[in-house]
C-alpha cells in the first residue's frame, strides 16, 4: 500500500504519514510506503490517484486544498475533486491561534476589533501567501467582525512571523505548534484560539468564538482513495487507520506536531469536506481570492 503525499518530506503532514504507516502495516499485514509528490498546490500528487487503480492500495494525503479550496480558487484544475475520490477517514486537525507583537495596543479580541474598526485597513495580518490558511483565518475573521483588514502575503509563514516580531505587521493567525513555542519566550502575545472549545494544544487561550459566535478554523488533514475503490478494502483500511489513531503513544507524538487526531467513519469525513467547502465558499467569493 503507498500513500501519496502532496509536499516534499520533512513537514508535519510528512511526518503525520510516516508516523501512521508502520502501525497501519502491523494491523494489515502488508507494506505501507510514503511517496511524496509536492507540487502545484497538491494537483500532481492528487492526479496520481484519481487516475491510478481503484484497488484500495494508493491512497492520498489530502490537506484541504485537493478537494475544498483549489476548486474555490482556481480557474480549472486537472481532476474533479469530489467525483474522482472517496473518503477513507479523518487523520487529524490543526488548531490555529492568533497572535499580535508585543506592544500591540489590543490585551484581547474584542479590543482588537474595536480598534481594527476605527482604522478600516489600518491592522494587517501576515500570512504564508496568497490563499493560505493563514489568510484564509485571517479574511474569516475580518468578514466575521465586519472589520476591513490589511492581508501581507509572504514566502512561507517564518518571514511572516520575522515581521510580526519586528513590528512590521500587527497579527498572524496559523498553527498553534508554529507559534506557541514564541509566545511562550515573549516574542509574541497570544490572544485566542481559532476552534470553537478550548484546546488543550493551546492552554489557558480563549476560543474567538467567544468573541465571534461561531468562528470555527483547523487546518485538517485526511485520506481518500480513488472513486469505485470497494466498498470493503476502504472499510478495512478505516478500521485499521482508526485502532492507530486511539492509540496513547500516537496521540502523544501527533500533540507534540500541533495536531488532535481524529478518525471517524468515511461517511463522517465526507460530511466534513461538505462542510469546509460551504464555510469558504463565502469567505473566497467576498475577498476574491483566488490561484494561478
Amino acid at each position: 500500500m503507498r500513500i501519496i503525499v502532496p509536499f516534499a518530506p520533512g513537514g508535519t503532514a510528512d511526518t503525520i504519514a510516516r508516523l501512521i504507516a508502520d502501525p497501519t502495516a502491523a494491523i494489515l499485514g502488508q507494506p505501507v510506503l510514503i511517496e511524496n509528490r509536492p507540487g502545484g498546490n497538491g494537483t500532481v500528487a492528487a492526479i496520481s490517484v484519481a487516475r491510478g487503480p481503484a484497488d484500495g492500495l494508493t491512497l492520498l494525503y489530502c490537506s484541504p486544498s485537493i478537494q475544498i479550496l483549489n476548486p474555490l480558487m482556481m480557474r480549472s484544475i486537472p481532476y474533479d475533486a469530489m467525483a474522482d475520490f472517496t473518503p477513507v477517514i479523518a487523520l487529524m486537525r490543526a488548531p490555529k491561534i492568533l497572535v499580535v507583537r508585543p506592544d500591540f495596543p489590543a490585551r484581547d479580541v474584542a479590543a482588537l476589533i474595536a480598534l481594527a474598526r476605527t482604522r478600516p485597513g489600518g491592522i494587517s495580518f501576515a500570512s504564508a501567501g496568497v490563499g493560505s490558511s493563514g489568510h484564509l483565518a485571517g479574511a474569516l475573521f475580518g468578514q466575521m467582525a465586519g472589520v476591513e483588514l490589511l492581508h501581507v502575503p509572504y514566502r512561507g509563514t517564518a518571514p511572516g512571523v520575522q515581521d510580526l516580531m519586528a513590528g512590521r505587521v500587527d497579527m498572524v493567525l496559523d498553527t498553534a505548534a508554529a507559534l506557541l513555542p514564541l509566545v511562550q519566550d515573549g516574542r509574541l502575545r497570544a490572544l485566542a484560539v481559532s476552534t470553537q472549545e478550548p484546546s488543550p494544544l493551546a492552554p489557558g487561550l480563549p476560543p474567538i468564538a467567544l468573541t465571534l459566535p461561531g468562528f470555527d478554523d483547523a487546518s485538517f488533514n485526511y485520506l481518500v482513495a480513488a472513486a469505485r475503490t470497494p466498498p470493503e478494502a476502504i472499510a478495512a483500511i478505516n478500521a485499521a487507520i482508526g485502532r492507530v489513531l486511539a492509540e496513547p503513544t500516537l496521540r502523544a507524538r501527533f500533540e507534540a506536531l500541533g495536531a488532535e487526531p481524529l478518525g471517524g467513519t468515511p461517511e463522517q469525513l465526507a460530511a466534513m469536506v461538505q462542510s469546509e467547502i460551504a464555510r469558504w465558499r463565502g469567505v473566497i467569493t467576498a475577498q476574491g481570492i483566488t490561484l494561478e
